[in-house]
């Protein structure tokens, strides 16, 4: 049995992943969603490290799954769990000293001129629980986006990067190459938008468990 650590994008909501949690635990295998303080404006990346550290607390072997701007989060914690691999989903890779707000333009992100929560994020996402996404949930504040990222490199933990076919606001193709890279590592890919534990659950689930 596999523990996967969960962590979630901006707004820091364990909900998000709250349709793979099930999926898991029918294959026979254990998600742990971490809940992250979004919307204190005081939290930085230090102080989400720390809750997912202690959401993984004495759980034994883990893999760490990331998400979105969980990116920036889950490499932090390499050397206070017992991690077997990172699994950075449709995230953001940073490099050493970078922040998240200058990660766009290091990058060569370009926000699109259209962009809607809705169309951008929930396209693909069952209406009932788009309903529910787009009405709950925590403010995000800017403080992790200006902390520097403070690993001298990435951790010596082995990494998979999986990106979505579908995903509007980060394109797989610009994905594929931020991991080729950064990373020297050739993505896997799947069906589904950025949000894909919401919309493809089980078919996340398989992805995570091969």
């Amino acid at each position: 049995m596999t523990t996967f650590l969960l962590i979630p994008g901006a707004g820091g909501d364990a909900w998000y992943w709250h349709r793979l949690v099930p999926e898991l635990t029918e294959r026979g295998h254990t998600g742990v969603a971490v809940e992250l303080p979004a919307d204190d404006v005081s939290a930085g990346l230090d102080r989400y490290a720390d809750a997912v550290v202690e959401a993984g607390r004495g759980r034994g072997d883990l893999v760490v799954v990331a998400q979105s701007l969980g990116g920036f989060t889950a490499p932090l914690v390499c050397d206070r769990l017992p991690v077997t691999k990172l699994v950075l989903l449709n995230a953001m890779i940073p490099l050493p000293g970078e922040t998240a707000g200058a990660w766009w333009a290091a990058t060569g992100h370009v926000m699109p001129s259209d962009f809607d929560v809705a169309s951008h994020f929930f396209h693909d996402v069952p209406d009932e629980v788009t309903a529910v996404g787009l009405t709950g949930g925590k403010e995000q504040s800017d403080r992790p986006f200006a902390d520097p990222w403070p690993l001298a490199a990435w951790p010596a933990v082995a990494t998979r990067v999986v990106v979505s076919t579908g995903d509007r606001f980060l394109p797989p193709d610009f994905q594929i190459r931020v991991a080729r890279e950064r990373l020297g590592i050739e993505p896997e890919t799947m069906p589904g938008g950025h949000l894909v534990a919401l919309s493809r659950p089980g078919d996340l689930a398989d992805v995570l468990v091969r």
